[in-house]
């Protein structure tokens, strides 16, 4: 008779996981690879346990679905928090299943408390113990689907298929038509001549939500700057698109003119931790309530964000912005990135890389980005059409991110190339997911920006005026050690050697990387010109 292992397994089939990640142990997880195996819901080995994490983050924020991983017992789940804590910062809905010890054994090693350990960075978590496993079960999928979208524990003691249960099915879930409910304070700013909009993380998880903004953009004359992790939502060529919002320098005399911010989806996870000095009115539409300690928002409207902007393209009147000047401001912000400290063509930089590689590639390929000095260009100069054509670690902001998401990504479709944007640093905490590239046999291109230096730190260190100290990564032959794993590789140094390796990386039907040497001397120069 089925039992817990394979309710648990069509549960994550029902709500849309497409992939189960993870290091199994020698527990009840297990049992769970077998229940995986006999519904027929890929199981995918990786190389750590906060790679498998991520990469489940990044098939959910892709699908909307939720993400799942499995761990081992003690050193498994304590290795996995990073990945727990990204899904929680991520807004991402994400199934961690760790092993356990048999449910009443007296032994002590490798028990840790799970649950406590796991606490700050999950919604909830709960046991798979018998006699109420399933119970257990009905709540994580609940809590996944409730609130703010993040990640929820399940604790899996060996014995857990003890508690079989009989005529189990899963329970329907069918969508709740809910009626319009408009914002009862919009038409106090219905008028404002000005109004701009600040498209966030929540936005892209529905098409009504994207088609719902974009369409407002147009009809009103709004212009709207997206976070990274909303890239897309607007596209980089729609006329009122209005650059990227950081909380820097670069957006800022945009904001200066206008009158009235609205957030739609806009989560202040998102970013950089700076006190709010705009003076304008904020309101915000989202899916779940904010806090105001950062943005001070005047007022809150909660429910499906694509429905609220079918409201706010009817009662709010044509703004007064010129379309011209949106655009002169996009131009001139993407133009202080391009050539900031660039003073030599034949020398490859973070800028030439990325805009070499996403003349290459954007449009076609999706593109996961590293946290890093590099992510700066990167998310300024790579052109994104659609939501989830770039995906970045923005609220935790972990390194490590960019390999184990684009194989998450190349496995939802494994026609479409991926590209992961990574420095050399963020690679040495995930160079083991190199093995989980060539045993997927994933059309990723894992471009290495190598400047031998923890960068970003380094630019940290130059303005409080201290000497490098802790930040030297040393020259490392990326090309020679991907080889290794039996993936095609290149070393570059100029524009030229790059293109052709782009070109050939693009014609390999697997797994390749471009270890590209870079100059990171002009970093400082785009810092500045990005966050001042």
């Amino acid at each position: 008779m089925p039992g817990v292992a394979d309710y648990l397994i069509a549960r994550m089939r029902a709500a849309g996981v497409r992939t189960l990640f993870g290091l199994p142990g020698g527990g009840g997880n297990l049992d769970l690879i077998q229940a995986a195996g006999r519904a027929g819901l890929p199981f995918v080995l990786t190389a750590t346990e906060t790679g498998s994490a991520i990469a489940a983050i990044a098939q959910a924020e892709i699908t909307g679905a939720p993400g799942a991983c499995i761990t081992t017992l003690g050193p498994g789940a304590a290795s996995v928090v990073n990945g727990v804590a990204c899904a929680k910062l991520e807004r991402a809905p994400l199934l961690v299943i760790t092993d356990s010890q048999v449910s009443d054994a007296l032994f002590e090693h490798q028990r840790i408390d799970h649950h406590a350990l796991l606490a700050p960075v999950v919604k909830w978590s709960g046991s798979l113990a018998p006699p109420n496993g399933h119970k257990s079960i009905d709540t994580a999928f609940a809590q996944l689907a409730a609130g703010t979208p993040g990640p929820v524990h399940l604790d899996c003691p060996a014995d857990f298929e003890s508690s079989v249960f009989k005529g189990w099915r899963v329970p329907e879930h069918p969508k709740i038509d809910e009626p319009l409910n408009p914002p009862a304070f919009l038409p106090d700013y219905c008028s404002a001549p000005k109004p701009l909009l600040i498209v966030g993380l929540a936005s892209r998880r529905s098409d009504d939500d994207v088609s719902g903004i974009r369409s407002a953009c147009k009809r009103l004359k709004i212009p709207a700057l997206v976070t990274y992790k909303a890239k897309g939502v607007i596209p980089d060529d729609h006329p009122w698109f209005g650059g990227v919002f950081t909380h820097g320098l670069i957006e800022q005399k945009l904001i200066e003119q206008s009158s009235l911010l609205i957030g739609v989806g806009f989560d202040p996870v998102e970013i950089l931790p700076r006190p709010w000095k705009y003076p304008q009115p904020v309101l915000s539409f989202s899916s779940w309530e904010l806090p105001t300690d950062h943005v001070p928002f005047a007022h809150q409207h909660v429910n499906d964000i694509g429905e609220t902007m079918t409201w706010v393209a009817r009662w709010m009147v044509m703004s007064q912005w010129n379309v011209e000047d949106v655009r002169l401001s996009v131009d001139t912000a993407r133009s202080a990135v391009r050539f900031a400290g660039a003073d030599d063509p034949e020398t490859l930089t973070a800028q030439t890389v990325v805009a070499a590689a996403a003349a290459r590639f954007a449009g076609q390929a999706r593109v996961t980005v590293d946290a890093g000095a590099h992510m700066l260009p990167a998310m300024m100069l790579w052109p994104a059409s659609e939501p989830n054509e770039m995906l970045i670690s923005n609220g935790l902001s972990t390194m490590g991110f960019a390999l184990p998401a684009a194989i998450g990504a190349g496995l939802l479709d494994r026609s479409r190339p991926v590209v992961a944007l990574i420095g050399d640093g963020g690679l040495l905490i995930c160079m083991g997911e190199l093995a989980t590239l060539v045993r997927e046999r994933l059309k990723v291109i894992v471009l290495v920006l190598n400047d031998s230096s923890l960068s970003l730190i380094e630019i940290k260190q130059q303005a409080r005026k201290l000497p490098p100290a802790g930040v030297a990564l040393g020259d490392l032959n990326w090309s020679r050690i991907a080889e290794g794993f039996g993936i095609r590789a290149w070393a570059v140094r100029t524009p030229v050697e790059l293109e052709h390796a782009l070109d050939a990386a693009a014609a390999i039907d697997g797994p390749s990387l471009i270890d590209a040497t870079i100059d990171r001397t002009n970093y400082p120069d785009i810092m500045k010109a990005i966050r001042g």
